[in-house]
């Protein structure tokens, strides 16, 4: 008992250290034995405590002691949160989304079977579950995740149900929702830059984005489509009959073949629903392909940037994540930001949906293009 009692004050010592950015008694806390694990009875964790102070060096401390970057209270909030609203230090925030970046590289924390391109789930305020989670993924094989089954599998067998603003399925999660439209008319706006372009849009949802791209009249407009009440609705509003549009009935995986025999394009957008950010760099490696690329060589691709729309910290590590990665295959990647008006994903929006999938004022637009240095690499 008294143990505990000493243990309590130790920890207690060292949130409050934390907060009032003192490193070096930091430092001296965790050497006498504080657990760097611990956490108040709101879940705040000594990152969060030391991301308010905005010491760099509380907070590098605090991580270099072991402590996940990505931990959030209770509340949802993570150490970026603390870093920007409480301490008001761009700095600390900065740093804070470099350590999760270079973190992701060197250990592969994020399992990228696990992280969805569109957040349906809130992320998890229980520090012990974050920590059994990050043991798990460092000790699997994450190449061997995903591969022996489809990952949206249950999405694909599964009802969804067009109701006036919104896609939903069977969970209520939003599939796609008419708050995206300004953001899908500055995707299309990229990715049809050229007249009379060859098009691909993976994932037809609502149809947002293919309306936006038919207003450009492109010369080929291909659509990939796997869920079958997404393909009857496609055919109900006569999308099968337009003269410059092909429609792939099935998953983007298994219409890879016809899809460079139709390409390669000169512009591309992927926006499917119930995978995950490994299922997406498995379609960048084929729209990057230098053997049989997809995408032409001065085309355009682009995708819905999903990726940690919940969180600001989580978003702005898998986008440096995403942009590494592309990369690695010979690409360029350039956000372009997009303000989102703040009443279009306010409370009401989101009445009826489990979750929101997206809480941030500022969007990215990926517009990603083939890297000069590497064109001599590709296949004519």
């Amino acid at each position: 008992m008294e143990e505990n009692t000493q243990d309590q004050a130790l920890e207690s010592k060292l949130l409050n250290a934390c907060y009032d950015g003192n490193h070096e008694l930091v430092s001296t806390l965790l050497e006498a034995g504080a657990s760097v694990f611990c956490s108040d009875e709101t879940g705040r964790s000594p990152i969060h405590f030391a991301a308010a102070s905005g010491d760099i060096e509380t907070i590098k401390t605090i991580l270099e002691a072991g402590l996940p970057w990505n931990l959030v209270d209770q509340g949802g909030y993570t150490a970026g949160d603390y870093a920007l609203q409480t301490a008001d230090s761009k700095e600390a925030y900065d740093y804070l989304v470099q350590f999760g970046y270079r973190t992701e590289l060197v250990l592969g924390t994020i399992n990228r079977s696990e992280v969805p391109i569109s957040t349906v789930q809130n992320p998890k305020p229980i520090q012990d579950e974050i920590i059994k989670d990050q043991e798990k993924h460092n000790t699997e094989n994450p190449n061997l995740e995903g591969k022996t089954k489809i990952p949206n599998i249950d999405y694909l067998n599964t009802p969804i149900t067009y109701i006036g603003d919104r896609l939903l399925d069977a969970q209520k999660n939003g599939v796609m929702m008419e708050w995206e439209e300004p953001i899908m008319q500055e995707h299309a706006k990229i990715i049809c830059s050229k007249p009379k372009a060859k098009i691909l849009n993976v994932g037809f949802g609502m149809g947002i984005i293919d309306s936006k791209i038919q207003s450009f009249d492109p010369s080929l407009h291909v659509i990939v489509e796997a869920h079958n009440d997404v393909l009857n609705y496609m055919e109900t509003n006569g999308w099968f009959s337009k003269p410059n549009v092909v429609v792939l009935r099935g998953r983007w995986q298994d219409k890879l073949t016809e899809l460079v025999r139709l390409g390669p394009f000169d512009g591309i957008f992927f926006d499917t629903f119930g995978e995950f950010y490994s299922d997406m760099e498995e379609f960048h490696s084929s729209v990057f392909n230098k053997s049989t690329p997809l995408l032409a060589t001065d085309g355009i691709y682009s995708f819905f940037n999903g990726l940690g729309g919940h969180t600001l910290l989580f978003h702005d590590v898998y986008c440096l994540v995403a942009e590494f990665h592309l990369r690695q295959l010979g690409a360029t990647t350039k956000y372009i930001p997009i303000k989102i008006d703040l009443d279009t994903i306010d409370e009401e929006t989101w009445k009826g949906v489990t979750r929101p999938y997206w809480m941030l004022q500022q969007y990215n637009m990926p517009l990603c293009q083939w890297d000069t240095t590497s064109l001599g690499d590709i296949s004519k």
